[in-house]
């Protein structure tokens, strides 16, 4: 080819190697590298080397599990990524894209909701808990085993709080027992322990395998050691009761948790185990999130200090030093965002209904949004969007830039949970209410009560799985479970096979 042919490539009036001028061409950019393929044909073929635009591919963040050799057209490669992303950008904003129920349980109430990744967990009223892979979009709930004893043949207990990462997934129980299951190893729990009171928080650790529950005035920390025994690694004493729990992330050594118990935060460590971060008499703590390095949490303040309202503290976790204080609202902050959020921001939700952007390195806000009817109750962020969820049902996406709301979605029960990536959104309405009047288990017709059940919506924004998905779920199911519904008549698609 042309390019074996050229070792000298003329550079104004000198000519240089081949690998020097591709070392001067690397400093360009994209713009900069076009207008230099129209100088000559020596230099089209230089600036369109391969190394270069996968050099710049990798640097605008595409395709970064990639070696060279994966592609031959690295120049199209990167054209076709950065097509994708505007797609995917316009789609979120239009909301094109497909969107399903992860229904299951006939007449069962939904008691919490968690996802990591797009798989999604849920526990029920009937002590079931269900997982849903959304990124393969069949579907079909595997359930997960809970412990049973030789005496279990009654109900189960109702399931209290569900948590999954990549490999784990975790759901404690309203009797106190917790169950933990390996995602790699089918059904059967790999973990099991039980506190004798009921369990008021539950954490596990965003990539490591590090379980957490807080239960009556005790945390518990629960990992497995180096042979992959589970074990206790470490029990915490504290006076008061544990209202939020996390598990610091990317910790090296014994896990580090943060548990804020009424108007106290504790840093709970093994070398120093009853560490308090923040404690203020009087003011509780409503609302906490935990990143590598740094605490947030919101602040109740009463209102014979008038100077003092309602604010989000931001610690920093190595020194115990208190970072910044945001945020002057008559409302608590109900819902905090850290972890997930653009390095040095953060996003809350309030009573007051506003969602509030705080930039980390200032105090007052940067945008302050007017969302929802009765208090704000998840919210997540990225470089432009904001999702949030409120307690009337509402889920609203906004471009964060603009301030304005781009579109919203509407569910009967509290929005609980809400996770997003570039391409999907898992929202979940949890009710407050577990055993609505009129679901009793004599009730023969459990559709009537789908109104008290909750609902857990998964969205797909990626157009190259837009022609299939967008068929109903309820017209991709074979139907040939046992218990149903009297519209379970066998759809097929495009046509009835009945």
């Amino acid at each position: 080819s042309f390019q074996n042919e050229i070792n000298e490539v003329p550079f104004f009036d000198i000519q240089l190697p081949y690998e020097l001028a591709l070392k001067i061409f690397q400093y360009l950019g994209k713009t900069e590298l076009g207008r230099c393929a129209q100088v000559s044909r020596t230099w089209k073929v230089l600036a369109e080397d391969e190394v270069l635009w996968y050099r710049l591919c990798q640097q605008e963040g595409y395709l970064s599990d990639t070696s060279i050799s994966d592609h031959s057209c690295w120049k199209l490669a990167l054209k076709n990524c950065r097509a994708r992303e505007r797609t995917l950008k316009t789609n979120w904003k239009n909301r094109i894209g497909a969107v399903s129920q992860l229904q299951y349980e006939q007449g069962k109430v939904l008691c919490d909701v968690h996802s990591c990744d797009g798989v999604v967990i849920a526990g029920y009223t009937s002590g079931e808990v269900r997982l849903w892979d959304t990124r393969t979009w069949d579907y079909t709930a595997p359930i997960l085993e809970p412990m049973h004893g030789p005496g279990d043949a009654g109900p189960q207990p109702h399931v209290s709080f569900v948590r999954i990462n990549s490999s784990l997934a975790v759901a404690a129980y309203e009797d106190g027992t917790v169950s933990v299951w390996s995602l790699m190893f089918g059904r059967e729990p790999v973990h099991h322990y039980q506190h004798n009171q009921r369990i008021q928080a539950l954490a596990l650790g965003s990539e490591s395998a590090t379980v957490a529950t807080a239960s009556g005035f005790e945390v518990k920390v629960e990992s497995p050691n180096d042979k992959g025994f589970w074990q206790t690694t470490e029990t915490f004493e504290i006076q008061k009761l544990v209202n939020f729990l996390n598990l610091v992330p990317d910790v090296t050594g014994s896990p580090v948790t943060v548990a804020a118990a009424e108007d106290v935060v504790y840093l709970l460590k093994v070398e120093d185990p009853g560490k308090i971060l923040h404690s203020v008499y009087g003011q509780p703590v409503t609302c906490l999130d935990v990143s590598a390095h740094e605490a947030a949490f919101g602040v109740k303040t009463f209102g014979w200090l008038l100077n003092e309202p309602n604010q989000i503290l931001l610690y920093n976790l190595e020194t115990s030093q208190c970072l910044k204080k945001m945020g002057n609202s008559i409302g608590d902050f109900t819902c905090v965002n850290l972890q997930n959020s653009p390095p040095n921001m953060l996003v809350t939700g309030n009573k007051d209904r506003r969602v509030r952007v705080f930039d980390l390195r200032k105090s007052e806000s940067l945008c302050s949004l007017y969302a929802h009817q009765l208090g704000v109750s998840a919210v997540q962020m990225d470089d432009w969007k904001i999702v949030s969820g409120g307690e009337e049902g509402l889920v609203c996406v906004w471009d964060q830039r603009m301030g304005t709301k781009l579109w919203e979605m509407h569910a009967r029960h509290p929005v609980r949970h809400v996770w997003f990536n570039s391409h999907s959104l898992i929202t979940a309405n949890i009710p407050d209410e577990k055993s609505p009047r009129g679901a009793s288990i004599t009730d023969d017709d459990l559709t009537a009560h789908r109104k008290h059940r909750g609902i857990i919506y998964a969205y797909e924004f990626s157009v190259d799985q837009l022609a299939v998905e967008s068929v109903l779920p309820i017209c991709r199911s074979s139907y040939d479970e046992v218990a149903g519904y009297n519209y379970n008549i066998g759809l097929a698609v495009p046509y009835d096979n009945i």
